[in-house]
């Protein structure tokens, strides 16, 4: 009996050791096949660095009273936000539904019916029966749902601080375009107003016989007309920026308070390079992981469905029928049973999965290797528009000085001088003048913009 008893043992053991090498019981690795993902494996074991630009809360980032204040109010009433947190308590919820899956079922089913044969008086019998039903996670079925359940809670909650992210990002951009746009409105209005006396001007020493020419005068005139022209765009590009924020707020479109200039004092943080560490903490990053790991317990299920599945069952209640007699009063009866169900052929359904599970997971890691691909090129990408929005900025200062001075040399030129081209210097000068403020302007936007990018693509915003 003993020898039989070690035997059963040695076999079971060696069962769970070979299923455990089958990856049924293993717990999901961050994987280091590659350099990539072996870099981000040591990155996130390294402790944070709360020092780190995107790990900066955003109060600290964004200053100014009035963006702040817009943010959040964002926070607390945006939909897509209020919709990412409603995807945290389902996956919630979820896992709490995969932990009970240990836990036994209980249900309860009374039953009476009454019968009557030849005339006789009506018999009535009865059951009041439950059922006890529990299934044994021998092979790690409900292990493995257990623990898919946990990857696709962390997944909506790196989702969700994404969205957050998004929304610190989206309110900051929207408030400096609107802040850019007004410059540029106001900009172009004083400079109509310039324009339209030059106009004047040009007709005063058309009159005046000063050598204009009524070619200088229409000239003049179409350059104001089309500076009104670009007004028009620009409020239209106000309004809809307007509606923007108000879609962000969550409320009806109305006119926003911002500031009178696009000056987005950061912390000095910006730098050459990234280091993975910082990479690694984006909320999408995480995520991919989360569907790596999802995918990983699905193909462990899909190996698990393989095995037999055991289930102990207990019947029991009060009922007047005992087998063909009825008995009244009832009496108690029970029944304990157990039963193991081991799949031999189900249509290929087994294997299909275990393939499509396999794919799914080779899917989910070439997405996760993109994911920290995508995150490198975005923080780049902001750091090189922000390096080279600043030389620009400086050259724009320099060829704006000029440019003044062009405008007020070429207007002497036309007032005290008989040559035929000065009108044409003149409005030539103004309208490089005009480009350059507004080029500058728009500088100063993408610089702040990529800041903004900066501290979105590091998952700043917790």
């Amino acid at each position: 009996m003993k020898t039989i008893y070690f035997a059963r043992t040695a076999v079971a053991v060696a069962a769970i050791c070979f299923l455990g090498s089958c990856g049924i019981y293993k717990k999901y690795e961050t994987p280091t096949s590659t350099p990539l993902t072996k870099a981000y494996a040591e990155a996130i074991e390294q402790p944070v660095d709360s020092a780190a630009f995107g790990n900066l809360s955003w109060q600290k980032v964004f200053t100014d009273p009035k963006l702040a204040a817009l943010i959040e109010s964002a926070l607390a009433n945006n939909t897509n936000l209020r919709n990412a947190q409603l995807n945290v308590e389902i996956a919630q919820a979820n896992l709490r539904g995969a932990k009970l899956s240990y836990l036994p079922s209980l249900a309860l089913a009374p039953n009476g019916a009454g019968a009557s044969y030849a005339g006789s008086d009506l018999s009535w019998t009865y059951s009041l029966p439950a059922q006890l039903s529990w299934e044994i996670d021998i092979f790690g079925k409900i292990l493995n749902s257990k623990r898919g359940a946990k990857a696709a809670l962390l997944k909506s909650e790196a989702y969700g601080q994404a969205v957050r992210s998004q929304i610190i990002a989206g309110v900051a951009n929207t408030y400096y375009a609107i802040a850019a746009v007004r410059q540029q409105l106001n900009l172009s209005r004083n400079t109509a107003a310039l324009w339209k006396e030059t106009v004047q001007t040009m007709r005063d020493l058309k009159e005046g016989g000063r050598g204009v020419t009524e070619a200088a005068v229409v000239q003049s005139a179409a350059n104001y007309y089309s500076i009104l022209a670009s007004i028009t765009d620009l409020e239209m590009s106000l309004d809809q920026l307007n509606n923007t924020m108000s879609l962000l707020q969550n409320t009806l479109p109305q006119e926003w308070d911002v500031t009178d200039r696009v000056d987005l004092v950061t912390p000095e943080v910006l730098r050459a390079g990234i280091p993975m560490a910082e990479l690694a903490a984006r909320p999408d990053v995480a995520a991919a992981e989360q569907d790596l790991a999802a995918a990983y317990y699905a193909t462990a299920s899909a190996r698990a469905a393989f095995y037999p599945g055991l289930t102990i069952s207990v019947n029991g209640g009060f009922t007047n029928l005992l087998g063909s007699f009825i008995k009244n009063p009832g009496d108690w009866f029970y029944q304990l049973a157990g039963s193991l169900v081991a799949p031999l052929f189900s249509r290929g359904q087994n294997i299909a999965r275990l393939q499509a599970s396999k794919a799914q997971q080779k899917q989910a890691m070439n997405n996760f290797e993109y994911s920290l691909l995508n995150a490198a090129a975005e923080v780049n990408d902001a750091l090189t528009v922000y390096a080279k929005s600043k030389e620009k900025s400086a050259l724009l200062i320099d060829q704006i000085a000029n440019l003044e001075k062009s405008v007020e040399y070429t207007q002497d030129l036309m007032l005290y001088s008989t040559g035929s081209t000065s009108y044409l210097e003149v409005l030539t000068a103004q309208q490089g003048l005009l480009n350059a403020q507004i080029s500058q302007i728009t500088t100063e936007l993408n610089r702040a913009r990529s800041v903004i990018t900066l501290y979105q693509a590091l998952g700043g915003g917790r």
